[in-house]
């Protein structure tokens, strides 16, 4: 299939877990993509990946929470590919966890600023590119947390929480001008991180699992895959929603 050929896409932290797959998955379906992340090595691995799978790709580094790095991110893909048609905004570092009194004013800016403020200043910068070439897509990646709430991962989906409202409000402002906004909502998966977490807590392990209808884990590829039709002009009719990839775990 080629769901995205020739299309140029972004994909904000690309270098691991469900970025990289979603790299993967947009050069797989025919797309030129840049891969964007402040860890240079797990990116150029991720572009590495793609050449050898026959597609093209090229790593900008930079930390999305700075303007002047998401500038220069979207300036380094029009500059190699004169355009953007589908960007994902994945990135996302959350700095802390407990309970909410014991945050400190640091910790909590800062999980909001690489969860929340780095999404808009994606889009700040792609949505101009995308108007320039007439219209484009944009998934951004939010959190269940945001949709039930999460103890002790308050901040974190708060601000996944405002992810999604940044997509409704801007996928209203934009969708006649051609350019349609989407988020997907990505349940319990099976990520490098999430890996290190059962290390430290075997016992979480079932019971992450069983959170889910299905009873068991999610995998990168699978948001991926939701992530491609979204951008893809199958779904053309498709802004301003969530989409909940979780194994039912949002209505279990």
């Amino acid at each position: 299939m080629s769901l995205l050929k020739d299309k140029i896409g972004l994909v904000t932290g690309g270098g691991m877990g469900i970025g990289r797959a979603i790299c993967l998955g947009f050069a797989r379906e025919g797309a030129k993509v840049v891969v964007a992340d402040f860890n240079a090595e797990a990116g150029e691995e991720t572009v590495e990946l793609i050449r050898q799978a026959g597609g093209e790709a090229l790593f900008a580094k930079g930390d999305v929470s700075k303007e002047a790095e998401v500038e220069a991110t979207i300036q380094a893909a029009i500059d190699a590919f004169g355009r953007l048609d589908i960007a994902c905004n994945s990135a996302a570092v959350s700095r802390g966890s407990g309970p909410i009194h014991k945050f400190t004013y640091e910790v909590f800016n800062q999980t909001l600023e690489m969860c929340l403020t780095n999404t808009w200043l994606c889009m700040k910068y792609e949505i101009p590119a995308m108007l320039a070439g007439g219209g484009g897509a944009i998934v951004n990646i939010s959190s269940n947390s945001a949709l039930r709430g999460q103890a002790h991962n308050t901040a974190y989906a708060a601000a996944k929480g405002g992810v999604n409202i940044l997509t409704k409000s801007s996928a209203a402002e934009y969708g006649g001008q051609g350019v349609r906004i989407n988020a997907v909502s990505p349940g319990v998966i099976r990520t490098p991180g999430i890996e290190q977490y059962f290390k430290e807590q075997p016992q979480l392990k079932e019971q992450l699992e069983s959170a889910a209808v299905l009873n068991r884990l999610g995998e990168p590829e699978e948001i991926a895959e939701a992530v491609i039709f979204l951008c893809s002009d199958r779904a053309s009719y498709i802004t301003g929603q969530l989409l909940s990839v979780d194994g039912g775990s949002a209505v279990k």
